[in-house]
C-alpha cells in the first residue's frame, strides 16, 4: 500500500490533517506544499504516483497543475478536492482527465477510496459533487441512453442507486445471473471497460438522466 503522493493545499490545517491522516493509514508522502509553484515542482522533482491538489492556491491552482502536468505527458495521476461546487471547475477537471474530484468536508472519508480507485485507473467524483451538479442540470441527457432497453435502463437505476446484483436480482423477480448478462450487455452498448466499477461510476454521474 506504500502508494508514494504529494499533497498541496493553502491552508495548513487541512493539510496537515489529510497529511497525517494518510500517513497512518501507511501511504508514502513524499512531500507537501502550501502553493501552485512548490506543488508542480514537487511533481516535476519527485515523480508521486498521486498529487492530492487543492484547486485554490497561490501561483497556481490545482486545475493548471493538471493542466501542465497533462501537457508535459507526467505520469502523475491528479486528484483534485476543493469547496467549489461549480460546474465549470467541475467540467474543466474532467476534460483535463484527473483522477479524482472530492469536497472538502468529505476528504477524510473518501479519498482513501479515491486514492484506491485512482491506482486502478478508475476516475473517482465525489457523489455529493455529481449529485449537487445532476441536480442543477437536467438537460444534458447521454445520447447512448437511447441504446437501452426499458430493463437495462432500470437496472441502471438500481445500480445508481448503489444496489448489488442481489438487490436488483430480488427487486425485479430475475436471477443473478440475468442481472450479470443485462449488465454485461449494458456495458457493451455503452462503451464502457470491463472494470467492476465502471457501470457505478457511469450510472451514478448519469442518475438525473435516467
Amino acid at each position: 500500500m506504500n502508494t508514494s503522493i504529494v499533497i498541496a493545499d493553502d491552508h495548513p490545517l487541512m493539510l496537515r490533517g489529510l497529511t497525517d491522516f494518510l500517513t497512518s493509514k501507511s501511504y508514502n508522502i513524499l512531500g507537501s506544499a502550501e502553493d501552485g509553484n512548490q506543488a508542480y515542482n514537487l511533481i516535476v522533482k519527485l515523480k508521486p504516483e498521486i498529487a492530492i491538489l487543492d484547486i485554490r492556491m497561490p501561483y497556481l491552482t490545482g486545475l493548471e497543475i493538471a493542466e501542465a502536468c497533462k501537457k508535459n505527458n507526467l505520469p502523475t495521476k491528479i486528484i483534485l478536492i476543493t469547496f467549489d461546487k461549480e460546474e465549470e471547475l467541475y467540467d474543466k477537471a474532467k476534460s483535463l482527465n484527473v483522477y479524482g474530484y472530492i469536497l472538502k468536508e468529505f476528504a477524510i472519508e473518501e479519498i482513501e477510496t479515491c486514492i484506491q480507485s485512482a491506482i486502478k485507473g478508475s476516475p473517482y467524483f465525489s457523489k455529493e459533487i455529481t449529485s449537487y451538479l445532476n441536480g442543477n442540470n437536467g438537460n444534458h441527457k447521454p445520447a447512448t441512453l437511447k441504446l437501452l432497453t426499458k430493463s437495462e435502463l432500470k437496472i441502471v437505476t438500481l445500480i445508481s442507486e448503489n444496489k448489488t446484483s442481489h438487490d436488483i436480482a430480488d427487486e425485479l423477480s430475475i436471477s443473478v445471473r440475468t442481472v450479470d448478462k443485462h449488465r454485461s450487455n449494458i456495458v457493451g452498448k455503452l462503451g464502457l471497460d470491463n472494470k467492476p466499477t465502471s457501470l457505478a461510476v457511469w450510472a451514478s454521474l448519469n442518475k438525473t438522466h435516467l
